[in-house]
């Protein structure tokens, strides 16, 4: 007889516990809260800035969130503002649910690079 290739947890009565755990803790055992927590820096940057119509090109790595942009004029005036980006998006991503601080791949943004 086969085994069945998805774990199942069960849980007693007593150790009822919420969705918002349920969900963090399938993240951690499929080991996907490295994405999700990417994908959440990408949307909370289309958030805070406003650049999303000219972001050609996202890439987040060891901290740094890397963006290319279409337009030199609109990247000239955003690279004034990269520390308010910064502090605006770990604000959001601390908020955020969905989003793991304890990951030790992906964290919080502490550097922004323009292109």
């Amino acid at each position: 007889m086969e085994e069945n290739p998805q774990r199942t947890v069960r849980l007693d009565r007593k150790e009822a516990v919420g969705m918002d755990v349920l969900v963090k803790a399938w993240l951690r055992s499929n080991r996907m809260t490295g994405k999700v927590n990417t994908s959440r820096i990408f949307s909370a940057w289309d958030d805070v800035s406003g650049a999303a119509p000219y972001t050609l090109r996202r890439y987040f790595r060891g901290g740094t969130l890397y963006i290319t942009l279409s337009s030199a004029v609109i990247r000239s005036r955003l690279i004034p503002r990269r520390q308010e980006f910064i502090d605006k998006i770990n604000l959001r991503l601390a908020q955020d649910p969905l989003f793991t601080q304890s990951d030790r791949t992906v964290g919080l943004v502490q550097n922004l690079i323009l292109k």
